[in-house]
Order: structure tokens, then sequence, then C-alpha cells
């Protein structure tokens, strides 16, 4: 009887598997206005010049199913939706963009940068919107089967800063969860405060106030251990 498979070719799998690492996977986190979507461009720029392969994605979005559903969370009045409502929508984008675009890209080894992930559920949702933590991660628990970032990087401004930033952005359009008023978004500023200091192992906090190309350097300082 022929064997299903020699050893020199079990040995040959073993090898091959082993040459795959996982990716590494990084979020991009913080209020409106403090510069997200830059740096994420400009930190894939600079890992990509290090010979890595790199996935830009964003949230609520990242892959077609979760695109669809960005159109209903961020469109519309600023109270078309509860906070349970959103809570259930961004977890069932996300759990689309984790199985769709995450999930594959870490395991055939890219570097995925994500501007917002969990936090910015936990945060906005689960704070702000009075959802609760607790409930935010069970559903992040059945829909994404509670995957987190390898790093969370949540950039901070002042609030009159980020304010004066998020007015300049897109000729000062907001969506229908950035144009909330300023207690909201101070609410959102506390709650991702509170995540970092409860979670220092996966958080960093980082001044982003200053030239694109400093803030820059100083997300890439904190991921000298992971490269």
């Amino acid at each position: 009887m022929k064997p299903v498979s020699s050893t020199a070719s079990w040995r040959a799998s073993i090898i091959s598997s082993a040459e795959v690492k996982r990716g590494r996977f990084i979020s991009l986190e913080g209020g409106e206005g403090v510069g997200k979507s830059t740096q994420l461009k400009r930190l894939a720029e600079a890992l990509r010049a290090r010979g890595l392969d790199v996935v830009e994605t964003r949230e609520p979005g990242g892959s077609p199913g979760a695109e669809a559903i960005r159109k209903l969370l961020l469109e519309g009045e600023a109270e078309r939706w509860t906070a349970e409502t959103e809570a259930l929508l961004f977890a069932a984008a996300r759990a689309d963009h984790v199985a769709r675009t995450i999930r594959p890209a870490l395991e055939r080894g890219a570097w995925v940068l994500t501007d917002r992930f969990l936090d910015s559920s936990l945060a906005y949702q689960g704070g702000a919107g009075g959802v609760g933590t607790d409930a935010i991660r069970q559903l992040h628990a059945i829909g994404s089967a509670g995957l987190l970032p390898d790093r969370t990087i949540i950039l901070h401004l002042p609030a009159d800063a980020a304010a004066g930033r998020a007015a300049t952005r897109d000729g000062g359009a907001a969506d229908r969860i950035g144009g909330r008023g300023a207690d909201y978004h101070g609410l959102v500023a506390l709650a991702f405060r509170s995540l970092a200091e409860k979670e220092p192992g996966r958080f960093r906090v980082i001044d982003a106030a200053g030239a694109p190309e400093h803030v820059t350097d100083r997300i890439l300082a904190t991921l000298d251990d992971l490269l």
C-alpha cells in the first residue's frame, strides 16, 4: 500500500507552515479630529519602507458588508439610532470586517492597520452611550471571537485643538456621530483614558500635537517591540 505521505514531505510541510508568521494587528483610536486617518497612512508608508506587507483599513467598514452598514451608521439624523442599535450595527460590521479582511491578512503574515476597532465601540456606545463595556465585549465575543489588536494607539489632543482640526476636515462636514455635542465627546475621551489605564500592556497614549512626521515617529517608537 502506498503511504499517504513520506517523512520528508511531512517535515517540509511543517517547515513551510512555520515560515508563515502571523502578522501584527494595530489599531489607531481617539476622538474626532486627532489625526487617525493621517497617521494611519503615514504609519503604513513607514512600515512598507521596512519591507512589510501592510493592509490599511477602517471602521465602520473595511469589507463590502461592513461598508454597507457604515452608511446606515454614519448617515442621517444624529438620533437616528439608539445607542443599543448602534452597538449592534457596529458589532455586525466588525464581524464581517474581521472575517473578510483582518483575519485573512494576519494569517498570511501581513500587518493590519485599522482606523478604529473595538475600543471605539467601548468608548462611544459603551461609555458615552451608556450601553456598558460588558455588553459591548459580549457582542464582540459573539461576532468576532474576541479578537484584539496587538497594540492600540490612542491619539490624544486637547478638546479645543481636536475640535479645530475636525472643523477644517472635509470642509467641516461631520457624520451623525462626530457631530454630537461637546458633552458627549467629553465622555468619549474619558472612556478612552479609562480603557488605556486598565490595559497598559496593549494601549499606548500618544501626544498628537505638532507636525505629522513627529507624531508618526512617536507612534513608531511604541512599536519597536513588535517589529
